[in-house]
């Protein structure tokens, strides 16, 4: 079962993804970003996150794509801030060349490939992109154009898809 939770910043899609597994024992919560020190504002959000989970829950810091290839239940919070990553990992900020475009690429593709072959009961979260306006630089272009794909690309093959609006749940499929 796969099940990915769209919604804009502050929507509440992260704590609706929560209320969809608190029921399961053994959840692993994949956060792809450990926060920055340097920023006390991102470190007290993650902080916030951190201290919303269970205890029974493990929390593995990670963007290795081959983590969603596990058995029991996974919720990744978030594929923004995997995406993001993905990108300073790759070098598309800096470059805009064809290498750097295809890094991205490669590992855009293998986040969704592990996502369709994962055995587990995976719940995703994201921020939905497209309704805001265009941003002004092309890195932020390329951001918003890179994670609107991967949405698009992880709701094709989910099992449910839905969007958070004001802490509103709305299903989309």
């Amino acid at each position: 079962m796969r099940v990915l939770v769209l919604g804009g910043s502050r929507s509440g899609k992260s704590a609706y993804a929560e209320q969809l597994v608190a029921d399961r024992r053994d959840v692993l919560y994949l956060a792809a970003s450990s926060g920055d020190p340097s920023d006390p504002e991102w470190a007290a959000r993650v902080a916030a996150h951190r201290a919303r989970r269970p205890a029974g829950w493990t929390t593995l810091e990670t963007t290795a794509p081959s983590e969603l290839l596990r058995r029991g239940t996974v919720l990744v919070d978030s594929v923004t801030t995997w995406v993001a990553a993905l990108m300073d990992e790759t070098g598309v900020w800096d470059e805009a060349d064809a290498a750097a475009l295809g890094r991205l690429g490669d590992r855009c593709d293998a986040l969704v490939t592990n996502w369709v072959m994962t055995p587990a009961h995976v719940v995703a979260v994201s921020d939905e992109v497209g309704l805001g306006v265009v941003p002004e630089t092309r890195s932020g272009r390329l951001f918003r154009d890179t994670l609107g794909t991967v949405n698009q690309r992880l709701a094709a093959t989910a099992d449910e898809v839905w969007f958070v609006v004001a802490g509103l749940p709305q299903r989309l499929r």
